[in-house]
């Protein structure tokens, strides 16, 4: 079993906690990394591009000129796509850019990338976070003290959803929360920092089992 120190919001020790070794303890795997990674985020793509094709663009009913004995091509439209102002030849149309990823694989590479953060020391655990109102100074602070405003990007993972929480840390650019259930391998790797409770850490220990659900992007 691997171990990390437990800190408050002032960030004095006051604990350790143990972590298993199949969810911190395995070892950086790249490709496992990108293909999840990549998967999440073409299921993040809404495919909502489009171009119109020379039957969409209005007008361009009547032939430009007659057919011959005039000395120019011979067109039938002037919204072809080689004229100014004509249609697009294969442009992008509306498309899902979704897939699956095997369920085990999403699995693996969350643990993979919690192993990676935490190898990296850039895993931090206090005991618990709560604020009695939604105040971005209160964040501030706590983070302050924690030594984690250095970071670019910080990502704090609750056990439950907490609004306080959350509506005190909309405000802060590169600051994000997260419940435990929700985690993904994206979000972990995109931020420098993860700060978790020793609640949401319980959380997550059952990533390797089929008991709690994963996020499925």
């Amino acid at each position: 079993m691997l171990e990390i120190e437990i800190k408050d919001i002032n960030n004095n020790a006051v604990g350790k906690l143990e972590l298993p070794e199949e969810v911190f303890g395995l070892e950086a795997r790249k490709d496992i990394l990108h293909a999840v990674v990549v998967n999440y985020l073409a299921n993040q793509r809404q495919g909502t591009h489009a171009t119109k094709t020379r039957g969409l663009v209005r007008g361009g009913g009547k032939k430009p000129w007659k057919q011959k004995h005039t000395g120019r091509a011979r067109h039938g439209s002037s919204r072809s796509p080689l004229w100014r102002g004509g249609g697009t030849t294969f442009g992008p149309q509306p498309r899902d850019y979704s897939y699956k990823v095997n369920k085990k694989l999403r699995r693996l590479a969350l643990r993979t990338a919690l192993s990676v953060k935490f190898s990296s020391n850039e895993l931090v655990v206090i005991d618990d976070l709560k604020l009695e109102r939604p105040k971005s100074a209160d964040i501030v602070k706590i983070l302050n003290n924690l030594n984690l405003l250095l970071s670019s990007k910080i990502l704090i993972v609750l056990p439950d959803k907490d609004d306080n929480v959350v509506l005190s840390a909309r405000n802060i650019v590169g600051v994000d929360v997260v419940r435990a259930m929700d985690l993904n391998t994206y979000d972990v790797l995109n931020h420098g920092m993860v700060l978790m409770t020793s609640g949401a850490i319980t959380a997550v220990k059952g990533i390797n089992g089929d008991e709690r659900p994963v996020l499925d992007n």
